[in-house]
């Protein structure tokens, strides 16, 4: 079957925007649209992983779980996607949101059907090296001209092949990021054409040993400065629009900080995350382009999942 480049415009056009997706996170009006990059950026056992799992299950929920019901491709690049920690995620939020929206329709056969619906909208595909990725992200084109409800692209993570393509390329930086540089390329088309949105975790390295203090305690953490700086090749750099800089928190400080915390939740981990948005809906005119949004939060974690503080 054929269709005019009206019907795919219009197809296309079906797309739901994800500026709502988590307004925690982002400043004010300044979600990501259509054909935008967030990168989740920061060490390991920083939540980065938890509030991917937050973003996804808000995507694949529905709308009466509070969610929006979105079609999602996980490319897993770690071999890391827990399976059993996403459901678990996903039955508490649609434990809470279908008690309240359909209190008579109680029982598991409602939400075990709501929770295959969720699923559904999830495909997840494993890469185990740069080339796969960049072959899954050829293979996704197709996948994206015929399903306009496919919304979200979730990678994680873009910079899991990082040392590897080091190793591979020797000492020409060129051929170190020539597949990164071709699988940003293939992103930049896709985001323009398809108008989806992604979401990229990248895990944070020490670019800095020059002041490292052997005597320091062994307990102490990086500074923000040692691992905020992007390293990946500039083609992925230039995609992004809105960072994630997610980081260990003092959790007595930050739950201070919210009032109504109760004394429970004191002593729970919080997380922090910086975010930077340079996104187009944050400049309404031309003289204010280059400018940048930026908004903190804190979170900490549950069994069912995040809960912003």
């Amino acid at each position: 079957m054929t269709e005019t480049g009206a019907q795919l415009f219009a197809r296309l056009d079906a797309r739901r925007s994800l500026a709502d997706i988590e307004p925690s996170l982002f400043p004010e009006a300044c979600g990501p649209q259509h054909g935008e990059v967030v990168e989740l950026h920061g060490l390991e056992g920083t939540g980065k992983t938890e509030l991917l799992y937050h973003l996804l299950c808000r995507c694949i929920l529905p709308a009466e779980a509070g969610g929006m019901a979105v079609e999602v491709v996980f490319v897993d690049t770690d071999y890391s996607l827990d399976m059993l920690r996403l459901v678990t995620i996903l039955e508490n939020r649609l434990a809470a949101g279908l008690s309240t929206s359909r209190p008579e329709s109680s029982g598991e056969c409602s939400e075990e059907a709501a929770l295959q619906s969720c699923l559904s909208r999830l495909l997840v595909v494993h890469c185990g090296s740069s080339s796969q990725l960049l072959l899954t992200l050829h293979y996704l084109e197709t996948s994206l001209s015929s399903r306009p409800r496919l919304s979200l692209l979730l990678i994680d993570s873009i910079s899991a092949f990082y040392w590897q393509d080091r190793c591979g390329g020797g000492e020409s930086v060129a051929r170190q990021e020539d597949k990164l540089i071709k699988c940003s390329e293939l992103l930049a088309r896709l985001l323009r054409d398809y108008r989806i949105t992604v979401f990229a975790t990248s895990h944070a390295i020490r670019r800095n040993y020059k002041n490292f203090d052997s005597s320091s305690s062994s307990s102490s953490s990086p500074s923000y400065a040692e691992y905020e700086q992007p390293y990946l090749c500039r083609p992925w750099q230039r995609l992004v629009t809105h960072r994630l800089l997610c980081s260990r928190g003092t959790a007595g400080a930050n739950m201070a900080a919210a009032a109504a915390c109760a004394e429970k939740q004191s002593r729970r981990q919080a997380f922090t995350v910086h975010c930077t948005s340079s996104s187009s809906s944050s400049s309404s005119s031309s003289s204010s382009k280059g400018t940048k949004a930026h908004k903190s939060s804190c979170f900490y974690v549950t069994d069912g999942g995040v809960v912003f503080i």
